[in-house]
């Protein structure tokens, strides 16, 4: 029950940092307009979505250093980006993770992995959600989430995606239904800006998208979305919802299945070269 649910912890509550991420946004948007640059144009110029700028503006996501020391070199900060460096990289080994209670167990493993794989039937997998396209998703959710939870939802959503800067790389793959490619959540903007998101990320060298054809007579898989996961110095565990319900599965036959369920399905999807293709056409059909 919404109500029920205990508010997770922000940084701000783990280790006083919250001010901090939140004059460092400031800080940034003010560098980034009096450069003359809008957030689609700056993160084009440091390999960030506008979404992610957004939120790194906004305070709800932990600029990295990499990506404080290519901002001072771009907005022409003299230094002073990259004097709060160490700052940042000490308030990242304290933060926590900011999910709902059910939801942490599965949010600190997946925060520590190193693979992840991930096959979605109805929608957009949370880690690869635009801001927009995930605000439509709780938006749109019945029965209706109040606005602070619905903005609260959204920033915690995009502060996992931070696993997506760590080095050394997270080995990552996602198989989605054609389906969810094609059904506009939130407006065609929305959607639009969310196929792009996918082009960008699965450009990364680490990542592995494919799509599964709505054509194709045979499927091993017509029960539901769900994800296998491998934390760092553990074995694989598979994870699923259903109507919100969370199941964490770490019972190792299960997990064998779907580890073979989820091989079969990414031999039957298209190559990662011809689902970035469908995409793009996809996008150019609009």
């Amino acid at each position: 029950m919404e109500e029920q649910e205990r508010r997770p912890e922000t940084p701000a509550e783990e280790n006083g940092s919250t001010a901090v991420f939140v004059v460092l946004g400031k800080q940034l948007r003010l560098m980034r307009e009096r450069a003359g640059l809008s957030q689609r144009e700056f993160g084009s110029l440091v390999n960030f979505g506008p979404d992610q700028i957004s939120a790194m503006e906004r305070g709800v996501r932990t600029p990295r250093p990499e990506f404080l020391q290519r901002a001072d070199e771009i907005l022409g900060a003299g230094g002073l980006l990259k004097e709060v460096i160490p700052q940042v990289e000490e308030a990242m080994t304290k933060a926590r993770t900011r999910h709902p209670e059910w939801y942490r167990g599965y949010a600190e493993l997946e925060a520590q992995a190193v693979s992840l794989h991930d096959y979605s039937t109805m929608g957009v997998l949370g880690l690869l959600q635009t801001e927009d396209y995930s605000r439509a998703v709780f938006t749109q959710r019945h029965p209706p989430l109040d606005e602070q939870t619905i903005e609260k939802r959204v920033a915690d959503r995009l502060s996992r995606q931070q696993i997506f800067e760590q080095w050394p790389p997270m080995e990552l793959s996602f198989v989605m239904e054609q389906a969810v490619l094609e059904r506009p959540i939130g407006s065609p903007e929305v959607h639009a800006e969310q196929l792009r998101q996918l082009l960008r990320i699965s450009r990364m060298r680490n990542v592995q998208l494919q799509v599964m054809p709505t054509g194709r007579h045979e499927h091993p898989c017509l029960d539901n979305s769900f994800t296998l996961l491998t934390p760092k110095g553990k074995e694989q565990v598979g994870y699923m919802e259903s109507h919100g319900y969370p199941r964490l599965i770490t019972d190792r036959e299960e997990v064998r299945v779907l580890a073979a369920r989820y091989g079969i399905i990414r031999a039957q999807a298209l190559n990662p070269h011809e689902s970035l293709e469908l995409i793009e056409k996809m996008l150019e059909e609009r």
